[in-house]
């Protein structure tokens, strides 16, 4: 009867052992791709033209491999984690905020605020959700998103947005912008890469208000890292390595789209001329 109850106790250790195995697999040390989990209709993050910024990090994250890039496309809506690294069909996705608890983050590659953007001849000059002037005005806010609760106090009529949608269908933050730009509304408050970019777009272009100067409370600043899977720390450390390496090629290209950049400090990081930063 021991012996019997020995062997099946070590059968047991056998069968969680082999299950641990099977469910957390050995670190793959070659790889013969660089396997991006994205989003192909998120611009200006990225899309299947390969025209977003995160399209851009990746080429040169594969360029640096000296491996093909290889894209694993799904929305980037709830599962979208659980459908595309968890299931191992991927390696990596470039953008995710830092202490994002579904994946591993690596180092942050960019910092960036929430801003206001405002028709190219307003006077309003805010720099913080608290600022006087912007009371009374109407102002587009994505739902759920930090700058909402805050601009309330302040006495804005906020301008609901909806937070969760499919990309392939709507895109609530250009619609924001494109309605600042219509005079349907005085500004919008948007996460500053959105802001950049879509502001860009209008004719003529919409000012972008980085909200570098806020002391309302509300958590406007981000850091961005990329996401990976647990349990794989030489990959983290060859990312963290290379997001060191070519940290001032990533800042340029996100410049060249209109990203707000702050330092370690929370300031405004200025490009120059060229681009740089």
């Amino acid at each position: 009867m021991r012996r019997a109850i020995c062997l099946l106790l070590l059968w047991g250790v056998l069968v969680l052992a082999i299950g641990t195995a099977i469910a957390n697999p050995p670190e793959r040390q070659e790889r013969e791709a660089l396997r991006v989990c994205m989003d192909g209709n998120n611009m200006p993050f990225s899309n299947e033209a390969g025209d977003g910024f995160e399209n851009r990090i990746a080429e040169l994250m594969a360029e640096d491999m000296d491996v093909p890039l290889a894209y694993v496309w799904a929305p980037q809506v709830m599962g979208f984690v659980r459908n595309t690294l968890e299931l191992r069909v991927c390696d990596v996705m470039i953008g995710a905020v830092a202490g994002y608890e579904f994946v591993q983050n690596t180092n942050e590659y960019y910092r960036s605020v929430y801003a206001l953007v405002v028709p190219a001849d307003s006077g309003v000059e805010a720099t913080s959700l608290e600022d006087p002037s912007l009371q009374g005005l109407r102002l587009g806010v994505v739902a759920e998103t930090p700058p909402m609760v805050a601009l309330r106090r302040t006495g804005a009529v906020v301008v609901g947005y909806p937070l969760m949608v499919d990309t392939r269908v709507r895109a609530p933050v250009r619609d924001a912008v494109e309605d600042v730009a219509a005079g349907t509304t005085d500004g919008a408050v948007l996460w500053g890469p959105l802001a950049g970019y879509y502001a860009s777009r209008q004719e003529p272009p919409l000012r972008v208000l980085p909200l570098v100067d806020d002391t309302s409370g509300a958590r406007l600043d981000y850091r961005i890292t990329m996401g990976i899977r647990r349990g794989e720390p030489h990959w983290k450390d060859w990312i963290n390595d290379f997001i060191d390496r070519h940290q001032e090629e990533i800042h340029a290209i996100l410049s060249e789209y209109g990203v707000p950049l702050l330092d370690r400090r929370g300031q405004l990081i200025v490009p120059d001329e060229g681009g740089k930063s």
